[in-house]
């Protein structure tokens, strides 16, 4: 069997500074309804929308959400990475750490590549065949090892916003 190109893009993902982003593999056109579910689930005040790259098919962006601005702003970024079974989530008001088991619980969820608030770029093998997303680059590299004044930090900041006593 003869090798074959590939190349790799790299796509920065659109968002605004104030939303989180997470960004997956599924593997069926269900999914669309069952992230959906998933994160409705999780809080009233949770704003979200959603996009997937079917992969066969029609081969659509599919798209759910719950607020118009995000659902566009996901099928925007969907389209742009262009991915088969790939998926986009935007969240406001709310938080990947308070969704992402959720997200993970959905059965055709295959993985998940990051859930942030950074700058990301997703990253796309394209061969003759497609594209697909292999990873991200999510966020800068550090700029050292903490300090013990930096660990009383993270430590007071987790216990300010409430996730450790």
């Amino acid at each position: 069997m003869a090798a074959e190109a590939v190349s790799i893009e790299a796509v920065a993902v659109d968002k605004p500074e104030d939303l989180n982003v997470i960004i997956g593999q599924s593997h069926f056109i269900k999914t669309v309804e069952d992230l959906h579910e998933a994160l409705a689930g999780i809080s009233p005040h949770l704003r979200f929308g959603l996009a997937f790259c079917e992969a066969s098919g029609p081969r659509l962006v599919r798209r759910s959400g719950n607020d118009p601005e995000l659902v566009a702003l996901a099928v925007a970024n969907a389209t742009a990475i262009g991915a088969g079974h790939s998926f986009v989530i935007l969240l406001r008001e709310g938080f990947p750490v308070n969704v992402l088991n959720a997200v993970k619980s959905v059965p055709e969820v295959c993985g998940v590549f990051c859930a942030t608030a950074n700058p990301v770029q997703v990253l796309v093998a394209v061969t003759a065949a497609g594209r697909g997303a292999v990873g991200v680059v999510d966020g800068a590299p550090p700029l050292g090892e903490e300090t013990e004044a930096d660990v009383a930090a993270r430590k007071s900041l987790l216990r300010a916003i409430g996730y450790k006593l």
